[in-house]
């Protein structure tokens, strides 16, 4: 098999594996464009709110490529003056005509028809006109259509009451989710606890390791809930969290920091990880929420002129303060334990520089851009974790060394 066997849209492919996800973008952007009129700013600008929403999820470089080509197309309709805001009024004007078409034919419909001679036709059938044996047969099909459409709004109306009582729910519980870590992020170095005695004597795990103090910062925060671990803060974007940790990664799947039931769940650091002894790489899992909070936004990593004005992220121990970049980002998948492949999610502590550059390789081979940022045995890495549904137990993540 020669190299050009792998290419896609002028893009080479290293493996039979990277190649037919290529073919699968392909095919999914091409479904895309059948549906969408790019001579309507409206549908573009609706199209790139998609793209940015994680509406579609590609795997290979080809969705970052679409991406770009409908952001640039976006940017010349900016330039001829035509924004999200009046885009749907460029065809304003035809839709006028058709619908004024649309009236002159129902006119047309309702106008009293004539017969050869001129006369004009009765539009009115009584009931009377016919015999008793049809006028039961027409009122017993009057009553079935009756009894048809009364099922069909019953059944409507329960429709709208469930769904109006699962978005009541959804959003009552998003509502809830951005007052509470609103509230919190104002905790932030607050003094109410600063001056608490209280010490986290032990880390969550077994070794017997006297912790340092908890940074005055944060002080308030952990004598609320003294799963809290960190807090992890992206400039410019909705993320901006206090980060939990337990013995497992299952609580907080489905819980706030106050500890209540709640679907949108919270940002938690693996389990295995530790903050101090600090694990050579610290795993922060959070759900990708279609309201975009928790990693709602993190896919929008997939797009390189994102990552490049989102590198830095702040995560910040509750016993230290640090800085990241990002270096890599790619998507994978929660395998099989028998399955003998690279399972990022397991790489917590290197043991060796060769097994370190070992997990630099896998993860520069499958990022979806070069950043430019490497990193060396003995520096710390921060990964960022959350769901992918362009594939089966698909996950999305980023990879950032520590710099500061």
């Amino acid at each position: 098999m020669t190299a050009g066997d792998l290419t896609v849209e002028g893009r080479r492919f290293r493996n039979r594996s990277d190649y037919e996800a290529a073919l699968r973008d392909q095919k999914k952007i091409k479904q895309i464009k059948a549906k969408v009129n790019f001579d309507s700013p409206k549908q573009v600008y609706e199209l790139l709110e998609q793209l940015q929403s994680g509406t579609y999820q590609f795997e290979t470089a080809l969705g970052t490529d679409f991406d770009d080509e409908i952001y640039e197309r976006v940017e010349a309709l900016k330039k001829q003056g035509i924004t999200a805001e009046n885009a749907g009024k460029i065809l304003k004007g035809k839709k006028g005509k058709e619908k004024k078409a649309a009236k002159t034919d129902i006119k047309a419909a309702k106008a009293p028809k004539h017969n050869k001679d001129g006369k004009k036709l009765s539009q009115k059938t009584r009931l009377e006109d016919y015999d008793k044996e049809m006028q039961k047969q027409i009122l017993e099909e009057l009553k079935k259509q009756e009894k048809r459409r009364k099922l069909i709004m019953t059944a409507a109306s329960l429709t709208a009451v469930v769904c109006f009582a699962y978005f009541g729910i959804y959003y009552y519980f998003s509502a809830r989710t951005s007052m509470s870590y609103e509230g919190l992020a104002e905790l932030k170095g607050s003094e109410v606890l600063a001056e608490s005695k209280t010490k986290n004597e032990f880390s969550l795990h077994k070794q017997a390791v006297r912790l340092p103090d908890v940074l005055d910062e944060y002080k308030t925060l952990y004598e609320k809930n003294k799963k809290l671990i960190g807090w992890l803060k992206i400039d410019d974007t909705i993320i901006d969290y206090p980060v939990m940790q337990t013995t497992n990664n299952e609580y907080y799947l489905d819980h706030n920091f106050n500890q209540e039931y709640d679907k949108n769940g919270s940002i938690f650091l693996d389990a295995e990880c530790t903050a101090y002894p600090r694990s050579t790489n610290l795993i922060v899992y959070g759900h990708h929420m279609k309201s975009g909070k928790m990693f709602g936004q993190l896919q929008r990593y997939a797009k390189e002129s994102y990552g490049k004005e989102h590198s830095i992220i702040q995560f910040d121990s509750i016993y230290e303060k640090a800085t990241y970049q990002v270096m890599y980002v790619f998507r994978s998948q929660v395998y099989n334990e028998d399955d003998f492949v690279f399972k990022y999610y397991q790489f917590i502590d290197a043991n060796s520089e060769e097994e370190f550059n070992s997990y630099m390789n896998e993860m520069a081979a499958m990022s979806l851009y070069d950043t430019g940022v490497t990193a060396s045995y003995g520096d710390t890495l921060l990964t960022l974790s959350t769901c992918d549904n362009s594939q089966t137990d698909g996950r999305f993540v980023v990879v950032a060394k520590r710099i500061k």
